[in-house]
């Protein structure tokens, strides 16, 4: 098997935002950190900002002091751009409506829901929930009621919502206007 060259790069790698981010995350100052490294205020500043790097014996008595592994410092984040006429169609039931999931398919944490709904376009008859811990609606454009067993709520462009995932509701849109609304979900509901 023929080994793939690899080109070097003295670009320097950015961890000052990360050893920012953990060092405030302890709830720690820059002397704190600089009194438990013996490391100078200003030199702490530097690697903050990516100014400096530090040697590697100054990365791992500083990556124990914030209680973080040098791993993390390296890790690429994970990311997942869906551009709106590439979102998948899904289907949560009702009628006059175009559902286009924006989160990856495999976003656990929390799931978002663009929906479309023709003018009186509206939900199942019977109340329904959904499995999540917390719903939040956002009106982007349009008018929309949201039907709950004990209270109704009119909602227009800009209103949000936040109620309870499990709580029994329903909706429609009551005018002869398309509505476009954003449903989120924490986390991402439970698929059956």
């Amino acid at each position: 098997m023929k080994a793939l060259p690899v080109e070097p790069s003295n670009a320097p790698v950015a961890i000052g935002s990360r050893i920012r981010s953990a060092r405030q995350a302890q709830r720690m100052t820059i002397e704190q950190v600089a009194d438990s490294t013996g490391l100078t205020k200003g030199f702490l500043s530097r690697v903050e900002r990516d100014l400096t790097s530090p040697s590697v014996a100054s990365l791992v008595t500083l990556c124990q002091v914030l209680s973080i592994s040098i791993g993390d410092l390296f890790i690429v984040p994970e990311t997942h751009l869906t551009r709106l006429d590439e979102a998948p169609r899904i289907s949560l039931g009702g009628e006059g409506i175009n559902e286009r999931l924006l989160t990856a398919r495999s976003e656990r944490r929390l799931q978002m829901i663009r929906a479309v709904i023709e003018p009186y376009g509206k939900g199942e008859s019977d109340l329904y929930s959904v499995d999540c811990e917390v719903e939040t609606l956002h009106i982007i454009a349009g008018r929309f009621e949201l039907i709950f067993s004990n209270d109704r709520y009119q909602l227009e462009a800009g209103d949000t919502i936040t109620f309870p995932g499990r709580e029994p509701h329903t909706w429609l849109n009551p005018s002869d206007a398309e509505a476009v609304v954003l449903w989120t979900l924490v986390p991402a509901a439970s698929r059956g």
